[in-house]
């Protein structure tokens, strides 16, 4: 059982233990070892989409894409700092969504929860289905939806066995990942330098050349922006493994300081020399991806094939740590009362058997949408989740400003992670969030995705301030006693008082 500080509220307050929200109680083993989250915290950052989908920011926006993946990035390590701030002082299995629960409201805990939740179903679905279709590349005979459902009955089994099964399998995907794209930056620099036997050093003429470092105009870096700020989405999820570790609030820490050289080498690194080593306009970055393309130029035999190996571990990783994310989140919701409270309930390995099952059910669900309705239902699940990353860091945003003066109020013995230049930073990256969010709105690429975004999560809200109005009534119900209960019942509403 993890061992952990009771959680810090608004008004001050502690949670006694086993409160909602209080994982010293809820029955979660530490089975976390330092090893797991420190290469969590390392491959979190490294998605398929790193490996394939760069493809098209290059195409988009030239070399430029470099400083789109810079603001990007410099947008997620001011987050990171901020979650990371919160979660050393407290950490929890619900991370940001505890924190908006105490430091904006139930309602903010409740909408953002959720929408997380149902982000990582669906990365199930897409996720399953990408495996499964390099899988059949391999193993013709074998479907492609046979495929989907074993990776699927593979990882659902491995986080019903322990969070330590998870952490295992973790740390071995997250490491192949890591050891590939440290061994594509050591290739391809000795490459771009000419160190490599049958190479030139090809300087900067990919980056300056070619129509120049922004070919396409300097709107060009806001599109591209667009196509990699969603594949820093998981850089959080450390935050909610940590709360089953022993030692939560050093593993918190360290995982924050090192987000800007996780960043700036693994994705920076990475993509300058894949500019550097071909024209932005090669039409096989868009074909065969831009890291297979890069080692078919610098003469690596078998790239296509030791690529789609790498693929699929990315791809392995994400279904494994979206499944264990999803429902973690769904058990902190089934915690504070906004979820079923079987949600809540752990079996004797300690892990939330309800809330990994309800979330692989989803994901199945979703999976058999992705083969019967690709265009229609399928569609409508991915555009409507898209913007689930922005609004997260915008809740985790809001939040650190009211938790800070919290926390250094009633527990600074544990304020070990500060955000750089309180509150001046926090408010700049909250307007660079708004900025991305109105950009979304007026591209044309973007902008169904933000429309079905904010219905669905408008939806959301709705949904917590009715359940919200229904408990201030049955409280209200209960305080008056039996007999004055049908009074109470028509009285005057009374909103839940939290913090």
């Amino acid at each position: 059982m993890s061992t952990q500080p009771p959680p810090v509220r608004v008004d001050g307050a502690k949670d006694a233990p086993g409160a909602p929200g209080d994982a010293s109680g809820d029955g979660l083993k530490a089975g976390l070892k330092n090893r797991h989250l420190s290469m969590i915290a390392i491959g979190g950052v490294i998605g398929a989409g790193l490996f394939v989908g760069s493809g098209a920011g290059i195409a988009k926006a030239g070399p430029g894409i470099l400083v789109s993946y810079a603001i990007a990035g410099l947008l997620v390590v001011l987050v990171m700092r901020m979650l990371g701030e919160m979660a050393a002082a407290d950490p929890t299995s619900g991370s940001f969504s505890a924190y908006a629960d105490r430091a904006l409201g139930r309602w903010a805990g409740f909408t953002i929860g959720w929408l997380y939740w149902f982000f990582w179903v669906v990365v199930l679905a897409v996720e399953a289905t990408a495996a499964a279709a390099i899988l059949t590349e391999w193993v013709s005979p074998i479907p492609q939806w046979a495929w989907a459902l074993l990776v699927m009955v593979v990882l659902t089994a491995t986080n019903l066995a322990s969070v330590g099964s998870y952490g295992e399998f973790e740390f071995w995907f997250a490491g192949i990942k890591v050891v590939a794209i440290a061994a594509f930056i050591v290739i391809a620099g000795l490459a771009v330098f000419g160190v490599l036997p049958d190479t030139e050093a090809v300087g900067t003429s990919h980056l300056t050349g070619d129509g120049g470092f922004l070919p396409n105009g300097p709107g060009t870096i806001l599109s591209g922006m667009l196509l990699v700020v969603f594949s820093f989405m998981g850089s959080e999820i450390v935050t909610l493994a940590a709360g089953e570790s022993a030692e939560p609030a050093k593993m918190v820490s360290r995982a924050t300081n090192s987000v800007i050289w996780r960043i700036g080498i693994f994705y920076l690194g990475s993509i300058l020399l894949v500019v550097m080593l071909l024209p932005w306009n090669s039409q096989a970055l868009l074909d065969d991806g831009p890291y297979v393309a890069a080692l078919n130029e610098i003469g690596i035999a078998h790239a296509g094939t030791i690529m789609d190996v790498i693929v699929v571990t990315a791809v392995l990783s994400c279904l494994n740590s979206g499944l264990y994310t999803a429902s973690r989140m769904a058990f902190s919701l089934g915690q504070r009362g906004d979820a079923p409270a079987s949600f809540a309930r752990v079996n004797k390995r300690g892990v939330p058997a309800a809330a990994i099952w309800s979330s692989v059910a989803f994901g199945f669900v979703a999976v058999i949408f992705n083969y019967t309705s690709p265009d229609t239902v399928f569609e409508f699940l991915l555009n409507s989740s898209g913007a689930v990353a922005l609004f997260v860091w915008m809740v985790i945003c809001f939040s650190q400003l009211r938790m800070r003066p919290i926390i250094e109020r009633e527990m600074p013995e544990r304020h070990t992670v500060r955000m750089w230049l309180y509150p001046y930073l926090t408010y700049a990256t909250i307007a660079l969030i708004i900025f991305i969010l109105g950009y979304m709105l007026y591209d044309d690429e973007g902008r169904e995705m933000m429309v079905l975004s904010l219905v669905v999560g408008a939806l959301v809200l709705v949904t917590s301030l009715v359940l919200d109005r229904r408990r201030g009534r049955v409280a209200l119900a209960a305080a008056a006693g039996p007999a004055d209960a049908p009074e109470a019942a028509k009285a005057p509403e009374v909103p839940e008082q939290r913090a």
